[in-house]
């Protein structure tokens, strides 16, 4: 099967904090974009019904604009487990919903691999399958995603795809699956020193949505000063094809699979939204000659 396959549900995010105009969703569509992935606002909006419905309201009159699907995104540093974070996720499911997403993006086990993040993890877990229940009856999956050390650093325990398997299987519900954030695998393959389809490879069967960016990696080996991009930053959400993650030998094997993709790629280095989808078109192009060839 051929790697353009990808191209098919292909969405691209609102960065964070910036409000999905009409015009930038349309434009999304016009560069050939299927899907688009919007934050939700902060959490103690989630967790007030009133301000919730109407901030959801406003975005689903936005998105009637255009035909994309949307896929919400949980607040970053919202962590369940809590009263107050269980009624803001709550309230997250109820956005997401309302507005007509298939998914929602959340951060979990997004703390370090330690004694002392045991009990947090365990109360984050009892939450999650209680709101996995809710997420049944709403038709809405809950995309739990790995992570990466934005600079050099210790790693969280999601930085491991199978602990993130591990807790969909634990919770064992079809509502519960990974988004595989292939920017991050990188990353984290290279801190490793594995390769990217040993760390994903036993994780794909467990996988509802992609996010695909690039970087530099873990960024071993010294560089010349660069001075467009911080000299130190792991985690950079490049256009995929701008940095060192190897397309060439993922994209092929992730073409039959079933997940949506999301390209997420963050300011400053944002190009327009045709200019996005025209690099990763020929990108997957390239492969898809290449593969011909052989």
């Amino acid at each position: 099967m051929q790697a353009s396959r990808l191209g098919e549900s292909l969405g691209l995010n609102v960065p964070n904090e910036w409000w999905p105009s009409p015009a930038m969703l349309k434009a999304f569509e016009a560069a050939g974009f299927a899907r688009v992935q919007v934050h939700a606002p902060p959490a103690g909006v989630l967790a007030d019904s009133g301000q919730c419905a109407r901030h959801a309201s406003a975005l689903a009159a936005v998105l009637a604009t255009t035909g994309l699907k949307p896929i919400i995104h949980a607040p970053s540093g919202l962590r369940v487990g809590t009263r107050h974070a269980d009624r803001a996720a709550d309230g997250l499911l109820a956005y997401a919903a309302q507005v007509g997403a298939s998914h929602v993006v959340y951060h979990a086990c997004a703390l370090p691999d330690a004694p002392d993040s045991e009990d947090a993890l365990l109360f984050e877990a009892r939450s999650l399958a209680t709101l996995a229940t809710r997420a049944e009856r709403l038709g809405v999956t809950i995309a739990v995603e790995n992570l990466a050390p934005v600079f050099p650093g210790p790693e969280p325990l999601s930085a491991n795809p199978m602990a993130l398997r591990g807790l969909a299987h634990r919770i064992g519900s079809e509502r519960v699956r990974l988004c595989l954030d292939l920017g991050h695998a990188h990353i984290v393959a290279e801190l490793r020193r594995t390769s990217l389809e040993t760390l994903i490879g036993p994780v794909l069967d467990v996988v509802a949505l992609f996010h695909f960016h690039d970087n530099l990696g873990a960024r071993w080996a010294p560089r010349c000063p660069d001075a467009v991009l911080d000299p130190l930053r792991l985690d950079l959400h490049l256009s995929p094809g701008r940095g060192t993650l190897p397309w060439a030998q993922i994209l092929p094997s992730l073409a039959s699979h079933p997940a949506p993709a999301v390209l997420e790629v963050h300011p400053p280095h944002r190009q327009r939204a045709g200019e996005i989808r025209r690099a990763f078109g020929e990108l997957v192009g390239a492969l898809d000659e290449a593969a011909v060839s052989v």
